[in-house]
């Protein structure tokens, strides 16, 4: 079977991506032909399937180590796999098409933990992570070969496992004669650098700070869980940044690390949240007030990490900003005013005729497109693995041979 899907010139693969701010699951419909060097990719249909508050609030304590235990993230794992399939079957119908139109489905799942560092605390330098969302179950539940626990493969061999969409937009984005940024903001900010003319070696990327993560969460607790975000960054709007808490959470360690670099909500979660927050209870600051000053805090992330690990090798021409940090126009706004003076040109994913909401799930369509059809779909330059991998775990439906590769 897998032999079939490898000799067609266009496959046709559903991509699922759910991250940090656990919204819900993306999923992108896509078509896949082209070169393996220079894909051709088409946007056949995209859908966002909100998770059950229940079932956010269950995946929120498994970021907990003292809430995660093995038995509700064994649960989660499977109920998060029949929550794929649906949404996977959901955006097929919305494309026109049926489940045996589709050669493979790629998922990312949802991140629990994410441990970039090795500890080596028992004489083995162990990076670790875990994605949640069971492979097996949306390939039985859909019919469809389904790949998914793609950031392993290169943790084993020395990388951090993330970032992983700029071998997508490596594919995708580079230009012959400038150097552009692409900027993610989802609940982390990352930023993948293409250089002019670029090789893949040459490509680097790395996680930002904050994206939405701290936003939502001064959000839900300012209005005690009736907004979870803010929505076209109105409330922030509103406010003023505040200049002594600005600047002491740009004090913040992560800022000023080394690259390659990773980060999660194992640093910038809920304990950050509460500090910030218990810092404003003898502050006078208005809720509008405390939102502008993390949302800029955002902003200053990203122009800090251009400058700080860009600007002295390249000069970037524009900065590219998806994620769901695209629609906050407050955001937009900060970037906009602080990359100014720079001579960068703030742009969407809308702009360039792509979809902020889309990008990342088709960026896991493209990296499954890779794992069926035995190709490297890392860049060890990014992650700081020592070799390319190939990434992904292949599930077969039942009835499928097992000996297909």
């Amino acid at each position: 079977m897998l032999r079939e899907i490898q000799k067609k010139p266009v496959r046709r693969v559903v991509g699922m991506m759910s991250g940090t701010s656990v919204d819900g699951v993306d999923a992108a419909v896509v078509e896949i032909g082209g070169s393996a060097g220079e894909p051709q990719v088409k946007l056949l249909a995209f859908e966002s399937q909100p998770y059950p508050p229940a079932v956010r609030e269950q995946i929120f304590a498994l970021f907990r180590p003292e809430t995660a235990t093995v038995d509700k993230v064994g649960y989660m794992n499977f109920l998060l796999g029949e929550l794929y399939a649906q949404s996977a079957l959901s955006a097929i119908r919305k494309a026109g098409l049926r489940p045996e139109d589709i050669d493979v489905i790629g998922s990312h799942g949802q991140t629990i933990w994410h441990e970039p560092s090795p500890c080596g605390k028992d004489g083995y330098p162990i990076r670790y992570t875990v994605q949640i969302g069971e492979g097996s179950v949306i390939a039985a539940r859909t019919g469809i070969p389904t790949v998914s626990d793609f950031r392993v493969a290169d943790m084993a061999v020395g990388g951090q496992g993330a970032p992983l969409v700029p071998f997508s937009e490596y594919l995708l984005y580079r230009r012959e004669k400038e150097t552009i940024l692409l900027q993610n903001i989802g609940g982390i900010g990352n930023m993948t650098v293409l250089p002019a003319a670029a090789k893949p070696e040459e490509v680097y990327a790395f996680d930002t700070g904050p994206g939405n993560m701290i936003i939502d969460a001064v959000v839900t607790a300012l209005s005690e869980g009736r907004q979870t975000f803010d929505e076209g960054g109105r409330l922030g709007a509103g406010g003023r940044v505040d200049p002594e808490l600005l600047a002491q959470l740009q004090q913040e360690p992560y800022y000023t690390r080394p690259l390659p670099k990773t980060t999660g909500r194992e640093l910038f979660g809920e304990q950050y949240t509460a500090r910030i927050l218990e810092w404003r209870r003898t502050h006078p600051l208005s809720d509008a007030d405390l939102v502008a000053t993390v949302t800029d805090l955002t902003a200053w992330s990203i122009v800090d990490a251009y400058e700080r690990y860009v600007h002295q090798r390249y000069h970037a021409s524009e900065i590219v900003v998806g994620g769901g940090g695209s629609y906050n126009q407050t955001l937009l706004g900060f970037l906009k005013r602080r990359f100014a003076p720079r001579g960068v040109a703030v742009r969407t994913q809308e702009d360039l005729g792509w979809s902020s909401d889309a990008k990342e799930a088709v960026a896991f369509a493209l990296l499954a497109d890779c794992c069926v059809r035995e190709r490297p779909n890392t860049l060890p330059s990014v992650t700081g693995a020592r070799e390319a991998a190939v990434m992904g775990k292949l599930s077969l439906p039942a009835g499928r041979e097992a000996t297909c590769i």
